[in-house]
């Protein structure tokens, strides 16, 4: 099960990833947070992921098409508090990492 917490605060959209990211609960990414980027032309993404315990393929193509609408609005997306175990998963994805949530809006420039 997947707990999504957002928080929108000075042009960033913080969402606070808990539980299991798979493919029974990326539905949650892609009906909930893609749309509202998309709705509301978000520039500035960062997902925490320090409560995050797996994340499988299904849950990574979902932070691939948010990262891809965060692009469409010519904006900026980061990881943060990411998990050496998820780190390894999502290495291919070519997201910024950073180490919390203060770094992150540093690394995209905020």
């Amino acid at each position: 099960m997947l707990k999504v917490d957002m928080e929108y605060e000075k042009g960033v959209l913080y969402v606070r990833l808990e539980g299991v990211l798979n493919r029974k609960s990326c539905y949650k990414i892609n009906n909930y947070i893609v749309p509202v980027v998309l709705k509301h032309k978000v520039k500035y993404l960062v997902f925490n992921m320090f409560l995050l315990k797996d994340i499988d393929e299904a849950g990574l193509d979902s932070l691939l098409n948010t990262k891809c609408a965060i692009r469409v609005n010519k904006g900026k997306i980061c990881l943060c508090e990411v998990s050496d175990d998820l780190r390894l998963k999502i290495k291919r994805l070519r997201i910024h990492i950073a180490s919390n949530e203060l770094a992150a809006n540093k690394l995209i420039n905020i």
